[in-house]
């Protein structure tokens, strides 16, 4: 079982440490020849050095292994499952982005021929939330379902500073998230609404009060899928009170804008850029963090919900646990022959929760019935 993880980041390190743990022979690659040689040494992986622009070399590494985890920036997922295809490699990533998916989701006849999984959004969410409300689907009665929501956020256990809020992944992939249109169903119709809106308060046991927003990408492919089945389908992302609203006004003033705009003196600078690196510098990191995910149906005037917490564990922190360790078990089940559905399918599409849920429990990952 030779599987290949290229990123040695937080998620990469995880799903090193997860897939030796289930008997793979594991090559963990980076650009950072150093970080690779890091986390091989921890977690017994042989390291490697490879910028995944380089298209020949990345794809010479690749077809040397049964399976590929890519853990590097969603802007590279095309042109790394590209050389997976290319290599007749099964293939999985954290995803988030839904253009890169959808131009990945146009290699699925190609895939199917070569009989390899393509599976991006593996994650948190996408990924893991996806696969919960995807069971409650599954699950339902006969008829349509009035109502699938989904509410997850990845939080330090105690409020940071005036965002409350620490820096648990890059800071491109969260403004993403809070700049990109949010995919909806909404009374039968597929749609999409603007993100940072929609704010509702939640409360949640021993982390409330909460607040909830729009963010793009939670859904994944499901407003594609289900539109025929479901009416009303949303992914908000949770926060303490007075994050979203921060940001709203970051957006609301161009702060999210990649384009350059003349900033004095003939010099032009892209506000995204500066907002950027003006968070990778002052946010917080590597404080005990918790992950929590709600997500229900409401059919027949019932409610049925599933939920799931989890927190900081050993070298691994909840966001990173949570997002890695569903795509390590997945790609467990694809080597291991117990799932396979070639083709381009996003991760709830890829594998049932009766398949995937109980493979997390050996890591403490426990999805529970509310």
């Amino acid at each position: 079982m030779a599987s290949l993880v290229l990123g040695a980041g937080i998620v990469g390190s995880a799903a090193t440490w997860d897939l030796r743990r289930r008997g793979h022979d594991v090559t963990v690659a980076d650009a950072d020849g150093d970080a690779a040689d890091r986390v091989g040494k921890a977690f017994g992986a042989t390291p490697v050095t490879v910028d995944v622009t380089r298209g020949r070399d990345l794809m010479e590494l690749i077809g040397f292994h049964d399976l590929v985890i890519s853990a590097v920036p969603y802007r590279f997922g095309y042109a790394v499952a590209s050389a997976a295809l290319a290599t007749a490699t099964h293939y999985l990533d954290f995803g988030g982005n839904p253009s890169v998916v959808a131009a990945q989701k146009r290699m699925h006849d190609d895939a199917t021929d070569n009989g390899i999984m393509v599976v991006p959004d593996c994650g948190l969410a996408p990924g893991l939330a996806n696969v919960m409300a995807e069971e409650l689907i599954e699950q339902a009665e006969p008829g349509v379902i009035n109502s699938i929501q989904m509410r997850v956020g990845a939080l330090p256990q105690r409020p940071i500073g005036a965002l409350k809020y620490q820096l648990a992944f890059s800071p491109e992939g969260l403004i993403n998230e809070y700049a990109e249109p949010c995919e909806v169903l909404e009374n039968g119709h597929h749609a999409t609404v603007e993100p940072l809106a929609r704010f509702e308060d939640v409360s949640w046991a021993e982390w409330g009060p909460l607040e909830a927003f729009s963010t793009a990408g939670g859904t994944s492919t499901m407003c594609i899928t289900h539109a025929d089945r479901v009416q009303n389908l949303e992914y908000k992302t949770l926060r303490y009170p007075g994050h979203g609203g921060a940001f709203r006004a970051l957006y609301e003033t161009g702060m999210f804008d990649e384009s350059p705009r003349p900033a004095g003196s003939g010099i032009e600078v892209a506000p995204r850029s500066v907002l950027i690196r003006a968070l990778d510098r002052t946010l917080p990191r590597d404080e005990p963090d918790i992950v929590l995910v709600r997500v229900w149906r409401d059919q027949h005037g019932e409610r049925t919900m599933l939920q799931l917490e989890d927190r900081a564990h050993g070298a691994f922190s909840a966001l990173a646990r949570t997002t890695a360790f569903p795509a390590s078990a997945l790609a467990d089940l694809i080597i291991r022959g117990e799932v396979l559905r070639p083709g381009v399918l996003a991760m709830h599409e890829a594998v049932r929760g009766s398949e995937l849920l109980p493979e997390l429990t050996s890591v403490g990952i426990e999805v529970e019935r509310a």
